[in-house]
């Protein structure tokens, strides 16, 4: 029973939370005209966040839930962090991040936490035994799932995951190469209006020669 609800938390809560989430600080960002203020720079950083967890979610998908898939789900949060303050340092100088983002922020970095604290409880014999503890032996191989999860909940999942995130921030990222290219440049600051573009105007100007 308790198995039971953790499997049903993690695939029809957790996860639509997660993509959800995704697409509320996409909207946020558009919102702020990440393409004239923070720029192209910041939304490299929103792929490589999304990619950073994107491939422990992958794996787990398909793959066997064992020590391996903790210890690459356990270093993808740590560089998930590092890269979500690398972010907010570039961000917060050159657009508002409202209190709103900021909660939708809080919520994209605890619905990976509870994806593995839920898998903790679905799996937790290789969990602990990825730290030397408990009666399993560590499995550090990488072994389809047998069975497989639903056809119908992978598909439906990953099509949500492309709709709502991937392609979202692909065109957050094209928008902003596109105004590095075609807008008026001036240096962006937290609290820029459309009409300030990304901050570029002083590596156009290294590049004249005098």
């Amino acid at each position: 029973m308790g198995h039971d609800a953790a499997r049903m938390l993690l695939a029809f809560v957790v996860m639509p939370l997660w993509v959800a989430a995704g697409f509320l600080d996409w909207l946020c960002h558009r919102r702020t005209h990440i393409e004239t203020t923070s720029g192209p720079k910041e939304s490299w950083l929103h792929l490589l966040l999304f990619a950073e967890l994107g491939v422990p979610l992958l794996a787990v998908l398909f793959f066997e839930v064992n020590a391996l898939l903790f210890a690459m789900m356990l270093a993808a949060l740590a560089a998930h962090q590092i890269t979500a303050l690398r972010d907010l340092h570039h961000a917060v100088p050159r657009r508002v991040v409202s209190p709103f983002e900021q909660q939708v922020h809080s919520a994209l970095e605890m619905m990976p936490v509870a994806a593995l604290l839920l898998l903790g409880v679905l799996h937790w014999p290789q969990l602990l035994a990825l730290f030397g503890v408990g009666g399993e032996a560590p499995r550090y191989e990488l072994r389809l799932r047998n069975p497989p999860l639903s056809t119908g909940y992978v598909v439906g999942l990953l099509a949500c995951v492309c709709l709502f995130n991937a392609l979202p921030f692909l065109e957050e990222l094209l928008r902003g190469l596109r105004a590095v290219r075609t807008l008026p440049i001036t240096a962006g600051t937290a609290g820029s209006t459309p009409s300030h573009a990304y901050d570029v105007t002083k590596r156009r100007q290294e590049r004249v020669p005098h």
